[in-house]
């Protein structure tokens, strides 16, 4: 969601509120999505475990995990207590903090010289902290192979001028069509046979549409656009809503106006409600029936699993479509979150050899986070995905193999620019939807981002270019 903490997202200030409101809804999900693995209780909020007894003379690590679902919370401490057990002179404290707390927390802490060893970090603020020095690179520090593990378009998303910052642990792609197969098949339409293009998407959506049932659901407010259209951004015009040095807007464009006309359609055609159900995150609406096609992000699958299991069966999943039906083109971005060493800290290889064992060692470890999350995250790692086909509960899950097959591998990372152009865009985005003109709409879009960039001198601080 980044998105909560919506990985739903800790991102700048609004996407921070998203993200937490997302973890909320849906107990499931790192920027939001699915339960987090492990059976063990979760630590009180705040609370530093180290489940290894007094430290004597050991190095002691300490690790800030913000607070997600609390079976997250399990997992990290599960496998921190695994960690210790297996050290005789290295001890992991671990402290989870309230999302809401996180940054003032950090802050204070930094100010202090008192930073956490390890904390977790979203990708949408890793070249940020670089920049600054918050973070320690990690090249020197862990195996190489652990990065060449890491799919190709998902380095990136920890590394800035050739060094990595962080280590990826998850991504959750913001965009999956999630579609009632039964409402299909009482239309006439194949549930075999999603829609691959906006066109036909809206046509679909037309027939599905009757008392009662609303046959599309997307995002239609700023806030929820900021972050969910980042992917069909991608789709339309093959860039994000800015020049890559940072100096201009690129929005009042064919692409852009293409993207603004499909919102304007989808509302304007009344397949879509006039007043949102519930949050771009939440797959509530679809879940109770009143959706026949929700787009959402993957963390909807464990709350569909979770929440309403008797429906999963009539339930199909597909890639949101692409204006062109080209699939192989972004419609969703990845968010997620990453494991980073401190920029002072005094211990850093202790540091990076246990991110080294708990997100690039033993692919078991990870296959567990990701069972217990329902399979609603996906990993950055060949190595675990190639594991996972070994693995009973996870070969046979069906949606995880399309989505790590027919989503992941086409989509982009999340943009690392201040929140505010992606929420001018949005703006613009959910005016055109209530009627402004594209045109008139993306010349807003366009004039509100030059004036921020100027105003912040925003231009040639991309902190990887």
């Amino acid at each position: 969601m980044q998105k909560t903490t919506i990985s739903f997202k800790s991102w700048r200030v609004p996407f921070s509120v998203i993200l937490v409101l997302v973890l909320f809804i849906t107990g499931c999900g790192g920027r939001s999505g699915g339960p987090g693995g492990g059976a063990l209780s979760n630590p009180p909020e705040n609370e530093s475990v180290n489940n290894g007894g007094g430290a004597g003379d050991k190095v002691v690590i300490d690790f800030w995990a913000q607070k997600f679902e609390d079976t997250t919370d399990a997992w990290f401490k599960k496998w921190v207590g695994e960690f210790n057990k297996s050290q005789s002179e290295v001890e992991v404290k671990l402290t989870i903090v309230p999302a809401d707390a996180w940054d003032q927390k950090m802050k204070a802490a930094q100010a202090a010289g008192k930073a956490p060893d390890i904390r977790t970090i979203n990708y949408g603020n890793v070249a940020n902290a670089a920049k600054t020095g918050q973070l320690m690179a990690l090249n020197d520090l862990m195996d190489s192979a652990a990065f060449d593990d890491l799919y190709d378009n998902m380095k990136d998303f920890v590394a800035v001028n050739g060094q990595y910052y962080a280590y990826p642990k998850l991504v959750e792609p913001s965009a999956v069509m999630f579609y009632r197969k039964d409402m299909f098949e009482a239309a006439g339409l194949d549930p075999n046979q999603p829609p691959t293009t906006w066109t036909e998407l809206l046509e679909t959506a037309q027939k599905l549409t009757k008392k009662g049932v609303f046959g599309l659901s997307i995002a239609q407010t700023a806030p929820d656009l900021g972050w969910s259209s980042w992917g069909l951004q991608y789709n339309a015009a093959g860039h994000l809503a800015v020049t890559e040095d940072w100096s201009k807007a690129d929005v009042n464009n064919e692409g852009y106006k293409a993207l603004l006309d499909f919102y304007q359609k989808a509302y304007q055609s009344g397949v879509m409600p006039k007043q949102a159900l519930a949050g771009y995150a939440d797959i509530k609406p679809f879940g109770e029936g009143k959706i026949a096609i929700q787009i959402c992000g993957s963390w909807a699958i464990g709350q569909l699993r979770n929440t309403y299991k008797d429906m999963v069966g009539k339930v199909g999943i597909a890639p949101m479509a692409s204006m062109d039906g080209d699939l192989t083109k972004p419609t969703a971005t990845l968010g997620g979150w990453s494991l980073a060493v401190d920029g002072k800290s005094k211990h850093p290889q202790e540091s990076a050899d246990f991110i080294s064992y708990l997100l690039a060692g033993d692919p078991n470890i990870m296959i567990d986070f990701f069972k217990t999350s329902q399979f609603s995250k996906f990993s950055p790692r060949k190595s675990v995905d190639e594991a996972m086909k070994s693995d009973p509960d996870a070969s046979k899950d069906a949606w995880r193999s399309l989505v790590s097959e027919q989503i992941i591998p086409y989509s982009q990372a999340e943009p690392i620019y201040p929140w505010d152009i992606s929420f001018a865009l949005a703006t613009s985005i959910e005016s055109a939807m209530k009627g402004t003109s594209v045109d008139k709409a993306l010349e807003k879009a366009e004039k509100d981002i030059n004036d921020f960039i100027t105003k912040n001198k925003l231009a040639g601080t991309n902190p990887k270019n």
